[in-house]
């Protein structure tokens, strides 16, 4: 028998050990059960949400002295939520199923679905939370999802998965698959024969959208990639050596990887076979594949809610192949195919050819005022003279037209308008065909192309910007303009006589599908945050005000979809990138058929056009003039903190027609919240000073990613 001098080391031994934690499970379920999200408690913990999660899947365990803080604070959950209680029970998490519980898909991708995405479904069904809008970081929210359309036999699993490092997929709708893949070519071959991933083609003559893949880091690191990418260029731009092993290992499967490498958008693919098409699109979260500024907060999310964010925007918009602007430029491809299948009349098989109402498959050289000066049509030619500056407004109102009644109101508000290039896009007619040069060509408004013409005649009043320079000042000699704007000219009761014209002989409304499919995402996305049509205008205020907090997902959803219209409108003039490029060289971008700066010009000569109407039309009904207008954004003074207060309303209560409106239809305006008046600053530097500023107005477009 031991003796007490034995039995007190053994038991000062075990003293001396480090703190046990309940096992994994018992983790994660006691957090849940505390209603205490993974990033809270990462917050509380000092370390990252990863690590949390690392902790809740036994991959890794604290070290001293988080170990104790964590130890202390699972003893206290599991005092006041013991494993034995119904409401234990019922607060358990929803997480992916543990190996030995959850089939490997393994098989074809239809009959295996319901083998796999119920039973996560009905857990989804039964944790769904009691106030889902204060925790978009819970996997619980995977009950929520967007109604989408009948699901593809072809692709039953949804348009993509989010991968986390426990080899857990996780798509949309709830589902979660089982991948094995431990390098790039075995997720590629899952992703391709095994997982059910893909979308239909957007249009008959279009093509399926390949499958893509989110990786979290740890599945970044599990698969052999660095967690993150480091380097002295820009993170856009960066990619890994050709000589880094992942690479290789594609290279040695046969694999290829397009001309931008292996980097935060990779898409890797074989050459098709038939009309098969074997192309898989990764993104790297870590890498920074989701911009903050146009996925906010997305990111940060659980893998769950991240699959239900590009879930959402895939259904209504289109599967991700990049930034937004480069999705919002695959869409108008996706929706407009440049070719069909056409029949040879001599030979009579079935050929590639051209898809009316389309932009071809083939490049074209715009007319030298609509390039830029960097452009080898500019440079080869020496072109001097001149440039279309077809620009969004930047424009604050010169103090000394301020009469003493408006530097006494005490308000400046500003008004934004929803997606007001995408109302510009709607019935839009552009070019074509390639552009021909005229010489004192008799003005047409009906057709689209660039014209020079005098302006600088015609007198405004100068409370308002002029509607034909950016800047708002008045043109001061002749000018390149894009068909609206001297139509607007003519509209306002001025002769137009264009000295010669850059025209286009074949026209179409290129975007009106494009336009169509953004709008319904965008009017859909508002109206599921509580934004509808009915609203009063009221209503439509204090609805604004709270969307963003009532579902953060879906108001990364709504962010991700206006940043696809100025991204995708932006990118129709993509500029050369990099320290090495010089004047005259070609660069990636003109290679795409979608290189056309005079439907970028198009679209945003209209959108201009519009806000000067509805100022003048505003200015008309109420007497009030703006202070400043920035891109979609106008500052109005204002006697009180609404625009109820002085937007210009019938004896019956409805708004006046022409002038600005409230309403969730992109073109209708918004009011932002309270913040520092950009351009107010400005205003208040010449002597304008108000009690108050209220922010609207989103960047100006952008010609890259």
């Amino acid at each position: 028998m031991a003796s007490e001098e034995e039995l007190f080391a053994s038991v000062d031994a075990l003293l001396e050990e480090e703190p046990q934690l309940p096992p994994p499970a018992e983790r994660a379920r006691l957090r849940e059960a505390a209603g205490i999200t993974q990033a809270r408690l990462a917050v509380a913990l000092k370390t990252s949400t990863q690590t949390v999660k690392n902790y809740e899947n036994g991959r890794s365990e604290p070290k001293s002295p988080r170990l104790e803080a964590y130890q202390r604070l699972l003893k206290g959950w599991a005092a006041k939520y013991p494993a034995h209680t119904s409401s234990a029970a019922a607060a358990a998490p929803v997480v992916a199923p543990q190996p030995e519980e959850r089939k490997a898909f393994t098989g074809s991708a239809a009959p295996e679905r319901a083998k796999v995405a119920a039973p996560v479904k009905v857990l989804a069904a039964l944790a769904a939370p009691e106030h889902p809008a204060h925790s978009v970081t819970s996997r619980r929210s995977a009950a929520k999802k967007a109604a989408g359309p009948a699901v593809d036999p072809r692709f039953p699993h949804g348009p993509l998965a989010v991968l986390d490092g426990d080899g857990c997929a996780y798509g949309v709708d709830g589902i979660v698959l089982d991948c094995p893949a431990t390098n790039v070519p075995e997720l590629v071959e899952w992703t391709l024969k095994e997982s059910g991933l893909g979308a239909a083609r957007l249009n008959r003559y279009g093509k399926d959208s390949d499958p893509l893949i989110v990786l979290t880091a740890a599945a970044a690191v599990k698969l052999g990639l660095p967690e993150r990418l480091e380097g002295r260029e820009q993170r856009r731009s960066l990619r890994l050596p050709e000589d880094h092993p992942v690479v290789k290992q594609v290279a040695k499967a046969k694999w290829q990887l397009t001309q931008r490498g292996f980097g935060p958008w990779a898409r890797i693919y074989r050459k098709a076979q038939g009309r098969e098409r074997q192309c898989v699109q990764l993104a790297v979260l870590s890498w920074d594949a989701l911009d903050e500024r146009s996925w906010p907060g997305v990111s940060e999310m659980e893998p769950v809610d991240i699959a239900r964010v590009l879930g959402v925007y895939a259904q209504r918009v289109i599967t991700p192949r990049g930034s937004t602007a480069v999705s919002g430029l695959e869409l108008m491809t996706a929706l407009r195919p440049p070719t069909k299948a056409v029949r040879d009349e001599e030979t009579g098989n079935w050929v590639s050819g051209y898809n009316a109402g389309s932009l071809g498959a083939e490049p074209m050289d715009p007319a030298p005022p609509e390039a830029t000066p960097e452009h080898p049509v500019v440079v080869n030619a020496g072109w001097k003279g001149g440039f279309l500056n077809e620009e969004a407004y930047q424009w604050v109102r010169d103090v000394d037209t301020l009469s003493d009644e408006e530097c006494t109101l005490p308000f400046a508000l500003g008004l934004d308008l929803n997606t007001a290039f995408l109302a510009a896009a709607a019935r839009l007619v552009v070019g074509l065909s390639a552009p021909d040069h005229f010489h004192a060509p008799k003005f047409n408004p009906k057709i689209p192309g660039s014209w020079l013409a005098d302006l600088s005649r015609i007198e405004l009043d100068p409370r308002l910007p002029s509607p034909f320079t950016p800047d708002g000042s008045r043109p001061t000699g002749p000018a390149w303009y894009q068909t609206h704007t001297l139509a607007y000219a003519q509209e306002l009761g001025h002769d137009v006589h264009p000295v010669e014209a850059y025209l286009r002989r074949e026209t179409g409304a290129y975007l009106d599908p494009w336009h169509d499919r953004l709008k319904n995402a965008y009017v859909d996305t508002l109206a599921d945050l509580g934004v509808t049509k009915d609203l009063t205008d009221a209503e439509f205020l204090a609805a604004m005000e709270q969307h963003k907090e009532k579902d953060p997902a879906l108001a990364a959803v709504l962010a991700a979809v206006k940043a696809t219209v100025k991204g995708g409108v932006g990118k129709l003039r993509e500029r050369p990138q990099g320290k090495h490029y010089k004047e005259g060289e070609t660069w990636p971008a003109l290679s795409r058929p979608t290189w056309r700066p005079d439907i970028r010009a198009a679209v945003i000569s209209k959108a201009r056009v519009n806000m000067h109407r509805k100022l003048s039309n505003t200015a008309k009904m109420t007497g009030l003039y703006p202070l400043a207008v920035l891109s979609d954004c106008v500052v109005y003074p204002s006697p009180g903190e609404s625009p109820l207060d002085f937007l210009p309303y019938a004896a019956s209560g409805k708004p006046q027609p022409g002038a600005f409106r409230l309403g969730p239809t992109p073109g209708l305006a918004k009011l932002e919240g309270v913040q520092s008046m950009l351009w107010a600053v400005g205003l208040m530097e010449q002597g304008y000073n108000p009690a108050r500023h209220i922010k609207g107005g989103d960047a100006v477009l952008d010609e890259g990613e």
